[in-house]
């Protein structure tokens, strides 16, 4: 039967080393702080004990004659490596000449340890001749950890949720002026909203299964949508009409990008390709092979590599796009790789699979550390804005918030589905910020929208930083 706590949770059962080792560091904790600290000693003590020192260690020679102390002096004060012990060489040979002129051996005494060995300088300390037993971690300075602090950030907090798909919210993007946001969802259409209300503004019907990506494009009033039903769409705002479809995939479209320096259009999906339209004349401009499994996820840069994809295959591929073949491939992941982020000031970005969230620098793909935490869910959707914080969607309805510099998981919340939804439809499928980075919105399996922002009475009184820096540090 499992122990409990005062508080009636059950307290987790540790192993004997466990509680050893935890007795281990109070103890350390306790007397460490103090052990480098001495009290002066007052003057009296200071002479009594100069003087027990004085007969105790020169009583023999003390009140010997001049000439002869410093003949003494000569013969003892030559250096020597080992320590004087009694029944050595030189003590018998003193008991054959006689009593008289025999040197009384010194007290057993240590050679003094120097400066660099006192325990507070950054060492050991170090006995010379004594054996590795009686070293101690307890004797070492604690050394401060080189993981960087979490900044403080506020907590998000809902504010405000949205009705009106009939099926799961699956997509969602920004108007790059941030005046409104658009969703697609599994009931075939896709939704335009005001940002600041929340009302409902248009409704684009045209597909005809569930609308998997979309994208605004920051230079022509185009808006792009890929679905299940492998059509990847351009609707003209300006119309609010389709004006060019992208026929060429095999299969159901699960993402797409588009890339922010030239009029080139990214889609990745269930065939295992990733697909470059030129956006104005529909050719299917290339096609990046090389994933074994579902282009879920993808992002476009200004310079190489240009495009960056996830694969249900585990892995991450870094493109060059000019010769359409593979730069680079990542394979820390042991999970379907099916969000990532790009930040918008760092050259680094941040995958997600169900194993862990990982952060790799631009432009080789080099692996910088893991998140601290593990979220132990499928990350369906993840967005990081400028100030540095990281929001991640899991299948199993739970919003974690990051610390994009430290990787700390500063917030953990879990979506509540509306009324009449069932408790499994608490499900995250799309995140995003707005262009501003200060608001956050969700797209979730009960068919609603959620919106989130900081809560500004927050202060890092009322919310303070409950972080540990990790011990040991995971290099893949």
């Amino acid at each position: 039967m499992a122990t409990m706590a005062a508080d009636g949770l059950p307290v987790e059962p540790q192993s004997l080393k466990k509680l050893s080792l935890k007795s281990l560091k109070r103890s350390l904790d306790l007397f460490a702080p103090a052990q480098s600290l001495l009290f002066a000693p007052d003057a009296e003590s200071k002479r009594i004990r100069t003087g027990c020192k004085v007969r105790s260690e020169y009583g023999a020679v003390k009140d010997l004659p001049a000439e002869q102390g410093r003949g003494q002096g000569k013969r003892t004060s030559a250096p020597s490596a080992a320590l004087a012990l009694p029944g050595t060489q030189d003590t018998e040979d003193a008991h054959r000449e006689g009593t008289s002129n025999a040197i009384v051996p010194a007290p057993l005494m240590l050679p003094k340890a120097p400066e660099s060995t006192i325990p507070g300088k950054n060492t050991t300390l170090s006995i010379p001749g004594s054996s590795d037993r009686f070293s101690t971690s307890a004797l070492m300075e604690r050394i401060p950890s080189r993981w960087p602090r979490p900044a403080w950030h506020a907590p998000w907090k809902n504010y405000r949720v949205i009705s009106g798909h009939l099926g799961w919210v699956r997509s969602i993007a920004f108007d790059p002026g941030n005046a409104w946001f658009c969703t697609g969802s599994a009931d075939r259409t896709i939704k335009i909203w005001d940002l600041a209300s929340g009302t409902l503004k248009l409704t684009l019907t045209g597909h005809i299964e569930q609308v998997r990506g979309l994208a605004v494009s920051q230079r022509h009033t185009y808006l792009f949508s890929a679905g299940d039903d492998k059509q990847v769409k351009c609707w003209d705002l300006e119309q609010n009409k389709v004006i060019r479809s992208y026929h060429g995939h095999l299969s159901g479209v699960y993402c797409l990008a588009l890339h922010p320096t030239i009029d080139i259009l990214l889609t990745g999906g269930r065939d295992s390709v990733c697909r470059v339209w030129d956006i104005r004349t529909k050719a299917h401009v290339s096609a990046l092979t090389g994933h074994d499994n579902t282009v879920c996820s993808v992002f476009a840069r200004p310079t190489d590599p240009q495009v960056v994809t996830g694969s249900h295959d585990t892995t991450i591929k870094l493109w060059d796009l000019v010769a359409g073949r593979t730069m680079c491939t990542l394979t820390h992941h042991k999970k379907s790789v099916r969000a990532m982020a790009l930040h918008p000031k760092e050259k680094s970005f941040a995958s997600a699979s169900a194993d862990n969230i990982k952060k790799f620098s631009l432009p080789k793909g080099e692996f910088l550390h893991n998140m601290l935490s593990q979220q132990k869910t499928i990350i369906n959707s993840m967005a990081v804005n400028e100030d540095g914080v990281m929001a991640t969607g899991g299948d199993n309805g739970s919003l974690w918030f990051w610390d994009w510099k430290s990787g700390h998981n500063f917030q953990q919340e879990q979506t509540i589905v509306q009324p009449g939804s069932l408790e499994s439809e608490a499900c995250i499928y799309a995140l995003s910020y707005d262009v501003s980075g200060s608001r956050l919105v969700t797209c979730e399996a009960d068919k609603t929208i959620k919106m989130w922002k900081e809560d500004l009475t927050a202060t890092p009184e009322t919310h303070p930083i409950n972080f540990k820096p990790p011990k040991d540090i995971r290099r893949y």
